[in-house]
């Protein structure tokens, strides 16, 4: 049990039905579908499309998501992938013909293709209770009323507010300027979208007027993009993949996802006695970001489309980890691995729902940077995300820029099961830390013994393409000592990420949600 004389938050306790998410309307929205009559992904649908109102600088329906779902009455855990893909235009070599050798993050040639609603809709169809037009009810009356601009927010929405470019900055500034907190945010048009979705489910945006906006757009920013490209983007059924770490089996996406990333950061963990260390000590901190500069430069190398991808079993043995581990001094830092060519960033919303029978959702939903391209339709002004700036253009790569591709995504739902029973489904946000984040939660848990809502309130500390990233959680000390091991200690102006989980505990169900954002967990 916390302090309570320390600030804080207690986490939340239920019975029937409980979201953790990091906005506190979107949750509120959930909790209505679930005790409205829907279930886990009703109610997980509905809350994420609040929260591309609530944190338009975060998601939209013009981004992605992955989902990992446990149905009602078993443990078996579904993937569905709902990342679009690059444009049939698109063309590597002539990119590097421009002179180009990254992607650039907020041009036209970042744009791929929205798949998250797609994916919305198919898992309605497939695991829902609710029709459409219900479960899109919240998301029409908050796009058209408009949602109070929360502190976080506003902090994101004033640092990415200088990428917004035409009608982006005219459907996402006030007067353009970043709204302060507490102004209104309205998207009516977008509450327009929303209704032909509820109307016609896929087709009212990927195909009509709608489409045609989107398209329409695109063409005139320059991009190759197709109204067939759109017409033919489909989420799809994966097999999940896991892993094991003391006594938990950590389940996660398969590729274009980097879910592999965070097993092989456990497996090369397992090398090291975690447990025995100061949980927010030097030495612990240091071993992680280690073994996170290893396991990120073999993300680096192979997680791709899967289709063009060949070595996850690789970084899945065991053996591959005990290499890696094999090549960390536990006294000083080793140098950064190859840059990075393909582009990370930490924007993205992260909602999880757990219903009364027990059905549990993973849900990811990103346009990748703050406001994606920073471009936007020009009639219903539907934000495109920017997510294929995670392609390379280095030739012959597996995760090359290419027609009809699904670039490497930072962001990845998780699970937890503990004896072939899930436990937990939970999410760390925060663009490349994800990984990271993900294995040390499960470290916090399983290490440490702590409870969910602990386990995310621990400070945090990041190897990153900016440096050692370590929060003001840690002491000055602590700082100093890795500083000495050789690590370009930082502490980065914005918090490490944000994490939600549901713990799933006998009879009851316990919510925890990250301080570092605006949001909270809720249940009944």
């Amino acid at each position: 049990m916390r302090d309570l004389h320390l600030p804080g938050r207690s986490a939340v306790y239920a019975q029937n039905g409980l979201c953790a998410t990091s906005h506190p309307i979107a949750a509120q929205v959930a909790v209505e579908v679930l005790k409205s009559g829907g279930n886990a992904a009703d109610a997980a649908i509905a809350g994420a499309l609040v929260l591309g109102i609530a944190e338009p600088q975060m998601t939209g329906i013009g981004g992605d998501c992955f989902v990992l779902v446990k149905p009602a009455g078993t443990e078996e855990i579904l993937a569905l992938n709902g990342s679009g893909r690059a444009p049939l235009g698109l063309d590597p070599a002539a990119l590097r013909d421009k002179g180009l050798t990254a992607i650039p993050t907020q041009g036209i040639e970042a744009v791929t293709l929205p798949g998250a609603v797609d994916a919305f809709c198919r898992l309605n169809a497939d695991h829902g209770r609710l029709p459409l037009a219900q479960i899109l009810a919240p998301a029409i009356h908050y796009a058209e009323e408009g949602i109070p601009v929360a502190p976080r927010v506003a902090f994101d929405w004033a640092e990415s507010l200088s990428c917004l470019q035409g009608a982006a900055r005219e459907f996402y500034s006030l007067n353009g300027q970043a709204p302060r907190i507490g102004q209104i945010f309205r998207a009516p048009q977008q509450a327009e979208v929303f209704r032909r979705i509820a109307r016609d489910g896929r087709a009212g945006f990927y195909e009509g007027e709608v489409a045609a906006d989107l398209i329409t757009s695109l063409q005139a920013l320059g991009g190759s993009h197709t109204l067939d490209d759109l017409a033919s983007t489909a989420c799809d059924y994966t097999t999940p993949i896991s892993g094991t770490y003391r006594d938990v089996e950590l389940v996660e996406h398969p590729p274009n996802g980097q879910g592999a990333t965070a097993i092989l950061l456990l497996n090369i963990l397992k090398h090291f006695d975690i447990a025995g260390m100061d949980p927010t000590g030097a030495p612990r901190a240091h071993i992680e970001a280690e073994a996170t500069k290893l396991a990120y430069d073999a993300r680096n190398r192979f997680i791709a489309d899967p289709q063009h991808m060949s070595r996850l079993g690789h970084m899945l043995s065991a053996d591959t980890a005990a290499r890696l581990a094999a090549l960390i001094d536990p006294k000083r830092a080793m140098p950064s691995a190859a840059p990075l060519t393909e582009a990370v960033h930490k924007d993205t919303i992260y909602i999880t729902v757990v219903d009364r029978d027990r059905m549990a959702v993973s849900l990811i939903y990103s346009i990748f940077w703050g406001f994606g391209s920073g471009l936007a339709s020009t009639k219903f002004g539907i934000n495109f995300q920017n997510r294929g700036a995670g392609f390379t253009l280095a030739e012959g790569h597996p995760n090359e820029a290419g027609p009809r591709k699904r670039p490497m995504h930072t962001i990845i739902p998780g699970m937890i099961r503990r004896n072939g029973r899930v436990i937990m489904p939970f999410g760390v946000m925060g663009g490349a830390y994800q990984s990271t984040g993900h294995a040390r939660f499960v470290s916090n848990l399983t290490d440490f013994a702590m409870d969910p809502q602990t386990a995310i309130d621990t400070p945090r500390a990041f190897s990153g393409v900016d440096g050692m990233e370590v929060e003001r959680g840690y002491s000055d000390q602590v700082r100093a000592d890795l500083a000495a091991m050789g690590h370009p200690v930082i502490i980065p102006d914005t918090p490490i990420g944000g994490a939600q989980a549901i713990l799933l505990q006998d009879d009851i169900l316990i919510g925890a949600s990250d301080p570092r954002k605006d949001g909270c967990a809720l249940g009944y």
